[in-house]
């Protein structure tokens, strides 16, 4: 343990050496200035601080001011030794963070137990502060191991939605990177982005209350089969609805808002501009776009410059304007990921590079 004692007077600081000498596991450094002794502590941690009222230059409770405001000795006891009996000195010293008082001329024995006391009290918030960064670092290591687990659930369970109905896994990976590339252009900081990414693939869970006769039709719905293929907005809304995950609560607004326009013409509840939430709006994008590039039963994939046209087509009348420049912005790089001719595995390494926010496992699609 390591005491800082400073007192103008040399033969008080080397009877406070000799006390200190026997108490073990004790280190003193002793200053006649207090100047030299505040320069010290920014380097050196304190333990305990003994500190003389009567200096010249700098009195007890200025020093006291002066160590409380340095971040390493905010909690150190402090004791005061002083001959003063105004109860105006106590009272400031204490209002500047004093601990303890000693009164000269200071009887060896209390000061020993003063100290010991001090310093086992030092010992305690110590072992303290120990245990409460333990439990820090294992809350963090359980919520990492959690955050993981829910990242492979929604996962399999987008993965799982995504073969009923005739879409790939690859179709949810491109999805969720492109929806976090438009969030981190619109200035979203990286656990936003991270977040739309990883609720994006439940944005069709819904269609588990679609019959697989219209998911699967290779022709044009009539009426009736739209009606029910666009009641799974809604469905999957309802679905993950109410959740105390905040992924789950982003995943069910991205599910229930991702089929609004801009110019209120979607569904299912026919909003309009801001009043479709930013997720659903970053989504829509990321979603039609990769779905006109992808071959489906009842079509074949357009070119990808075809797609991009369409999308910029879109701004304000389908989409958000601003996400659609978001989108443009992010052009070069999103085009990359659908214009690479060596199949799906560089596909996937392409999205392992893209995507700085989710940490989505890439699994190879059935």
């Amino acid at each position: 343990m390591r005491i800082f004692a400073i007192d103008d007077s040399p033969s008080i600081l080397s009877f406070i050496c000799h006390a200190v000498a026997a108490i073990d596991s004790c280190e003193i450094l002793p200053f006649l200035d207090p100047s030299d002794a505040l320069m010290v502590m920014q380097t050196l941690q304190a333990d305990l601080i003994l500190v003389d009222y009567n200096m010249p230059g700098m009195n007890g409770v200025e020093l006291i001011s002066r160590v409380r405001q340095l971040s390493n000795v905010r909690d150190i006891p402090v004791i005061m030794l002083t001959s003063e009996t105004d109860p105006v000195i106590k009272i400031a010293a204490i209002e500047a963070g004093a601990t303890e008082f000693l009164t000269k001329p200071i009887d060896r024995t209390e000061f020993t137990i003063r100290v010991r006391n001090l310093l086992a009290l030092r010992i305690a918030q110590q072992a303290l502060a120990s245990h409460a960064q333990s439990l820090e670092r294992d809350v963090t290591a359980a919520r990492s191991r959690i955050a993981a687990q829910e990242r492979e659930i929604i996962w399999r369970l987008s993965k799982a939605m995504a073969c009923r109905d005739g879409e790939t896994a690859l179709h949810l990976e491109r999805v969720a990177v492109v929806a976090g590339m438009i969030a981190e252009e619109l200035g979203f900081d990286p656990a936003t982005c991270e977040t739309i990414s990883m609720a994006s693939p439940l944005h069709d869970v819904g269609k588990i209350g679609v019959s697989d006769a219209i998911l699967l039709k290779a022709g044009p719905l009539d009426a009736a089969e739209m009606e029910e293929m666009r009641a799974h907005a809604a469905f999957g809304a309802e679905i993950l609805g109410e959740s105390e995950s905040h992924v789950i609560e982003v995943a069910a607004r991205i599910a229930g808002s991702h089929h609004e326009k801009w110019d209120g013409t979607g569904y299912p509840l026919q909003l309009s501009g801001m009043d479709i939430p930013i997720e659903g709006r970053i989504v829509a994008v990321a979603d039609v776009f990769d779905a006109l590039c992808s071959e489906r039963p009842y079509k074949n994939a357009w070119p990808v410059d075809e797609a991009y046209a369409e999308i910029l087509g879109g701004a304000g009348r389908h989409f958000d304007p601003t996400c659609v420049a978001a989108f443009e912005r992010k052009w070069p790089l999103i085009r990359q990921l659908y214009t690479r001719t060596d199949g799906a595995a560089a596909a996937r390494a392409d999205l392992s590079q893209f995507s700085s926010q989710t940490n989505t496992t890439l699994e190879t699609a059935a």
